[in-house]
Formats: C-alpha cells, sequence, structure tokens
C-alpha cells in the first residue's frame, strides 16, 4: 500500500504512488518555463548568443537546437528524454517546446514528467541589415563607367547581371550620369563583380583602398577599397575609324567600320566588304579607336534603287565575312532633300532587308567634319559619302505590337529624362533585330499586351513567344481571396 493515500501499487524504492510521489518531489524545479529569442525580420534569421545570426525554419531541428541552449545549464539535473514543438500559429511570436525528462528521486526510484517551454519571440535587426538600411555603411564600391553619349551597353550590362543574380550582394546601386555605382559590404563580391563585367563586357580596371581605422591591439586594418571599371567608349550602330595598324593587323579591312555588336568582344563589320572582326578588351586599350558620330546625327535616307553584288573578290590576307548580311550597292536620298535631285552612292551590309522605297537610317560622311586624328590623315576617296547603319520602323507602331518586357534592377536615380527613354526603347528594338544579344538576356511575356500573329505587314522584326518566359507572380492570398475557393 502507498504511504501516504493507502492505494495498493507494484512494490517500489519509494513506497508511494506516481501522484503522491509528484506531489513530494517536482524534477523540473529550476528550469525555466518562460523565455526569449531575438528574430530579425529583414533577414529571417535568429539570434544564437553571445552574437552569431544563423537562418532556422520554423519547427526545424536547428531551432529547437538553439531553444534548447538557451536552458541548457537547467537541463544539467535532470535527464532530457525527449523534445519537440507544440504547433502555434507562425505569426504568433509564440515559440512552445514539449520536454520530456527523467530524475533519480528519493531511495533511488526514477521519475518522469513531461512540461512545456514558452518562448516569446522578438524582433531584434542583426548588424547585418542595420548597416545596409543605414545605406552608408559600404566597404567596397565597384564604379562603372563608359565615356559614351548612349547607355545601350549599360542596358545590356543590366540584363546581364539580373539573370546571373549578382545583384543579391550589393547594399546599393546609384546611378549617376556617365555610369552605375555598386556599393558592397565585402571586397570579396565586389572583386566578383570586377571579374564578372571583365568577362561580359571589353573594359580595364583600377583599384585602390583608403585605411579608414587601424587597432594597434590586435594588428587588424579597416580598409574602403574602390574598383574603377571602364568599358570601351564603342556601342552598337556606332561608325569608328580604325588606325591603319589596327586594320591592317585585323585583315586588311577598311578604317571605316560599323560596329554591329558589343558582347565580351567589340564586332565589326566593313560595310563596302563584309569583312567581320572581333577587337577585345586588351587590342582596344592597345589601339584604341573613337565613335565618329553620336546617335543623335542619325539622318533619315530612302532607297532609291539598291543591287546585291553576289561575288566580291577578296583582297590579299582577308579576314572572315558575315553570312548574316548581303552586299548591296544602293542610291539613297535624304528625306530633308526629297525636293532635290541630289542623290548619295554607297556599299552597304544590309542588302538582306532593303528594298527600293525604303526608309533607312544613316550617317552623312560626305557632309560634316570629321574631328578624328585617324579619318583625317585618310584618303578622302576612300572615305564613303553615306554609311548606312538600319532600317527604318514606324517606332510607335512596334511599342504598341511589344508583348514582352523586361525586368529592371532596384536603383537610385539622379533623374530620368525623355532622352533616357528614347535610349531604352532603341535597346529594346535592339534585342528584337539581333538574336545573338537576345540569347543572354531573360525575356518575359507581358500578359496586357494581346497575342498576335508573328508575320507582320511592314516586316519589322518581333520575337517569337517561344523565346519568352512567363513573368511568375505569387498573390498574396494563396486561397484566392475572401469566400474563394481553396485552390488544390
Amino acid at each position: 500500500l502507498c504511504c501516504q493515500c493507502g492505494v495498493p501499487i507494484p512494490p517500489n524504492a519509494a513506497n508511494m504512488c506516481v501522484g503522491c510521489l509528484r506531489a513530494q518531489v517536482d524534477i523540473t524545479e529550476g528550469i525555466p518555463k518562460q523565455g526569449t529569442v531575438h528574430f530579425c525580420k529583414q533577414c529571417e534569421r535568429y539570434l544564437q548568443p553571445p552574437g552569431t545570426w544563423i537562418q532556422c525554419a520554423l519547427e526545424s531541428r536547428e531551432l529547437l537546437a538553439l531553444c534548447l541552449k538557451k536552458i541548457k545549464a537547467s537541463l544539467s539535473k535532470v535527464r532530457l528524454i525527449d523534445a519537440g514543438f507544440i504547433w502555434t500559429e507562425p505569426h504568433s511570436k509564440r515559440l512552445k517546446l514539449k520536454l520530456t525528462v527523467q530524475k533519480e528521486v528519493i531511495n533511488g526510484a526514477v521519475l518522469q514528467q513531461v512540461f512545456v517551454v514558452e518562448y516569446v519571440v522578438q524582433s531584434q535587426m542583426c548588424e547585418d541589415c542595420h548597416r545596409i538600411e543605414a545605406k552608408d555603411f559600404w566597404k567596397a564600391v565597384v564604379q562603372v563607367r563608359q565615356k559614351t553619349v548612349h547607355k545601350k551597353t549599360f542596358y545590356y550590362l543590366e540584363q546581364l547581371i539580373l539573370k546571373h543574380r549578382l545583384h543579391q550582394n550589393t547594399l546599393r546601386i546609384k546611378e549617376i550620369h556617365d555610369g552605375l555605382d555598386f556599393y558592397y559590404s565585402s571586397k570579396q563580391h565586389a572583386q566578383k563583380m570586377v571579374d564578372f563585367l571583365q568577362s561580359t563586357v571589353p573594359s580595364r580596371s583600377k583599384s585602390s583602398q583608403r585605411l579608414i581605422s587601424h587597432d594597434i591591439h590586435s594588428n587588424v586594418y579597416n580598409y574602403k577599397s574602390t574598383f574603377s571599371v571602364e568599358i570601351v567608349p564603342v556601342c552598337k550602330d556606332n561608325v569608328v575609324c580604325l588606325s591603319p595598324k589596327l586594320a591592317q593587323s585585323l585583315g586588311n579591312m577598311s578604317q571605316i567600320c560599323v560596329c554591329i555588336r558589343v558582347t565580351s568582344t567589340i564586332h565589326l563589320i566593313d560595310p563596302r566588304t563584309l569583312q567581320i572582326a572581333e577587337v577585345d578588351g586588351n587590342t582596344y586599350w592597345r589601339h584604341p579607336f573613337n565613335s565618329l558620330f553620336h546617335p543623335k546625327q542619325l539622318e533619315e535616307f530612302i532607297i532609291m534603287d539598291i543591287n546585291r553584288v553576289h561575288e566580291k573578290k577578296k583582297g590579299a590576307g582577308a579576314g572572315a565575312r558575315s553570312n548574316k548580311h548581303s552586299l548591296a550597292e544602293a542610291w539613297v536620298r535624304k528625306t530633308s532633300e526629297l525636293d532635290t535631285d541630289h542623290q548619295y552612292f554607297c556599299c552597304t551590309h544590309l542588302g538582306h532587308i532593303l528594298n527600293p522605297g525604303d526608309l533607312v537610317l544613316g550617317f552623312d560622311l560626305a557632309n560634316c567634319n570629321l574631328n578624328d586624328e585617324f579619318a583625317n590623315k585618310m584618303n578622302p576617296q576612300h572615305i564613303p559619302d553615306v554609311v548606312l547603319i538600319k532600317k527604318s520602323y514606324d517606332r510607335s507602331k512596334r511599342q504598341r505590337r511589344r508583348n514582352w518586357k523586361l525586368k529592371e534592377l532596384e536603383r537610385d536615380r539622379e533623374g530620368t529624362d525623355t532622352d533616357d527613354e528614347r535610349q531604352y526603347q532603341d535597346f529594346l528594338e535592339d534585342l528584337e533585330e539581333d538574336e545573338t544579344i537576345r540569347k543572354n538576356v531573360n525575356i518575359y511575356r507581358n500578359a496586357d499586351i494581346p497575342v498576335e500573329s508573328d508575320t507582320d505587314d511592314e516586316g519589322a522584326p518581333r520575337i517569337s513567344l517561344a523565346e519568352m518566359l512567363e513573368d511568375l507572380h505569387i498573390s498574396q492570398d494563396a486561397t484566392g481571396g475572401e469566400g474563394a475557393e481553396m485552390l488544390t
């Protein structure tokens, strides 16, 4: 019989029933039943004292270990048998732990007890997020610059950065007049960005560092690093004049060339022979050349007559020719001079898309002052009167029918103007016209624009649906709103 209440029991060392034994002895005495856990809302990490922040999912083993460490000292006097979470509402800011412990009590009898420890989740911003929110704390900055009027290369770079997710480690992106500044919390992230830029666009870089503080006791130095990346000042659709030495090394090309694309190299084409060449960053900085015109100086011409040239004799030491272009000889007239009989003769690489009566954009070299050291030394007979760049289409019609869109980087802008919008539209048109650039860019379908057939009466190039990605939109309420049926 139990010595306290007289109930018949199996014999044990304490001669008491379980109820009386628990009334006499509480083995959970001294173990706290409540506690606090610190959680950072920005990065969704929990504080593991004294100063480590760790990523834990709700009801995970990591979070269980973190909570048990809070009462580790108190659990040293008992034996922990089992531990687990009791379900709580995710937004309740409460974590409940169900613990099972054992302890030896009177005369060697072992008592087992189950109890609940409740933790209150308190919000506290971690140091990393604090620095990011301050926006002034940074240890490295990458300054990307290009000394051109047009921003086509920057729009292309922006899409590459988004595709490869290199903007995730940035504290802040600031847009200034002739480039972008990327701020980072560590020098390694900045160096990774510089390496990426040098592999994707022809550029050169310099680095410097400034001493901020120095701890003489631990010999720790605190530096701020600055990386300066200069992109070659040549964009797509620029007319350039090469140095005689560079033109000869590229297969005896003509010095007057058209830049048809800028990727990791500058892609040039000779409009008179269709000869193509690629100039990488190192070659450019050894033999620099500049653009002869700004995009604003493009003039509109109308094709009066055009003849395809099927066979063109290769010169001595000539390099590869383009298979995507067709050589043609054309008579053109400025649309601003239609009331006169003044025509221009030129060779063009756009013979595959031009027909009599088409409008085309180009540069007039016959009636301009070329301020270029190489062009001024050239024989005037070798300088063409007109260089045609691209076919002209109705821009407003193209914008209305554009059923795709691009993502943009979140950045601090100094202010956008109508010129920036015009340049962005130029970049979108380049994507439609050039399949090679398009392969490196994530293009998303715009559901707001109705889908039409890929054929166009005007013949303007378009992006097919097969090349577009579906933009993923996650709604706030997964149940579809109040009163809606649950999604299965």
